[in-house]
């Protein structure tokens, strides 16, 4: 099984795309991003999380319910590592791996397209972000 240790080296394995790396706590990563994302990796065997804050949900319900329409029709429809889902006031884009058989390559993936999906799906985010 992976442990915490591999889990660093996959971090700091990451490719041009991260700015700076912090263990806030022994087992979970602050991950500074060059487009400014900051994701959090979390080892919490039997899996490590990967989870980036997209926004906090609008006030409206009617924009919310839009929203939530959208971020179900883009788990379906675009995500192919995680998905979107609520914490607290929060939209997040999370994705969990399992340390069985993880890989230094299955993380970059699961990392790249968590970055890509917040660069794509943000054109369609944004009118529902008010702060």
């Amino acid at each position: 099984m992976v442990t915490r240790e591999d889990i660093q080296s996959f971090i700091d394995r990451l490719d041009g795309t991260v700015q700076g790396i912090e263990e806030v706590q022994e087992g979970l990563w602050l991950i500074q991003t060059s487009e400014s994302a900051e994701v959090v990796v979390h080892y919490n065997p039997p899996v490590v999380l990967l989870r980036v804050r997209v926004m906090e949900q609008p006030a409206g319900e009617n924009q919310r319910s839009e929203l939530f329409r959208e971020l179900l029709e883009l788990n379906a429809r675009d995500l192919v590592h995680g998905s979107y889902g609520l914490e607290g006031d929060h939209v997040v884009l999370t994705d969990a791996l399992e340390l069985e058989s993880l890989d230094f390559s299955e993380f970059q993936a699961s990392f790249d397209s968590i970055l890509l999906a917040l660069a794509s799906h943000m054109s369609v985010l944004t009118p529902y972000r008010e702060r």
